[in-house]
């Protein structure tokens, strides 16, 4: 899905957050209800949309690979999220490689040597640049897999955060030693009432129309999705093809909360 990206006051935050984690070489933890858009925020932090394929299918090189070399040297962070069934091995293994793969892009950015196809030698040493690892879906994690983080950040300085559902922080303070070095918690919130309004103008113009608050009309089909989707950013990017479809298969030109409905009712929506 290549929806351009809407900055709300909710990713401001998020930023704010990963900018003092990342400076205090701190633990952070970011926890918030499914769909309010806290791996979207994370994946804009660490660029991730632009660098992960380059960083999955590690081969020959190309001349506009040095844009995602630029984009890794100037977010100095790598995302990852573990599967289910990832191991405390897998996550020390899966880690290691990306970070180290991080580390040689930036590498290059900083020191360009050339074109061709890299190749990790283990007897080249690479300067760890990255100083930022962010964990999604941390909640899937188990205490020994919790060590190996900790023990990452003790020895390597790198900083971690830890993003995951509400409850997340009382899961993990059940481990002293890793929640002892814990320095930020942040709550990621669904949108509010302004930032709905904000999002919402964004989607009308997408759609080629014009939103207008004081419109009777308008203000009903607002108030419809305020409470369908109760400022859960997910539900809202589901919503709109819905929409879109709706008005198109019977021909309207104007979005109601009669379109809305219809739209809703053809989601599965779970409690948000």
């Amino acid at each position: 899905m290549n929806q351009r990206f809407i900055v709300t006051k909710e990713h401001r935050r998020f930023t704010e957050f990963a900018n003092a984690v990342r400076r205090g070489h701190t633990i952070g933890l970011c926890f918030g209800p499914a769909g309010v858009g806290k791996t979207l925020s994370a994946r804009r932090y660490a660029r991730w949309d632009q660098t992960h394929d380059l960083l999955t299918d590690w081969g020959p090189r190309t001349e506009d690979d040095a844009n995602v070399y630029a984009a890794l040297a100037k977010s100095r962070t790598v995302l990852y999220t573990p599967s289910v069934l990832t191991t405390p091995r897998t996550l020390q293994e899966e880690l290691h490689e990306v970070v180290t793969r991080t580390n040689i892009c930036i590498e290059q950015h900083l020191h360009p040597v050339g074109q061709g196809p890299i190749v990790t030698s283990r007897k080249r040493h690479f300067e760890n640049y990255v100083q930022l690892i962010i964990v999604d879906e941390s909640e899937r994690l188990r205490a020994t897999a919790l060590e190996l983080l900790r023990d990452r950040y003790d020895r390597d300085n790198i900083a971690l955060i830890l993003i995951g559902m509400p409850g997340l922080e009382k899961q993990f303070s059940h481990y002293p030693q890793f929640y002892s070095r814990v320095g930020f918690a942040h709550q990621y919130r669904p949108l509010g009432n302004d930032e709905l309004l904000f999002v919402l103008q964004r989607h009308w113009v997408t759609l080629g129309k014009t939103l207008d608050p004081a419109d009777f009309t308008d203000a009903q089909a607002i108030a419809a999705i305020a409470r369908i989707t109760r400022g859960n950013f997910r539900l809202l990017e589901r919503l709109f093809p819905q929409v879109e479809r709706i008005l198109k298969i019977n021909e309207l030109d104007t979005i109601t909360d009669d379109v809305i409905e219809a739209a809703a009712s053809t989601l599965v929506i779970g409690v948000t």
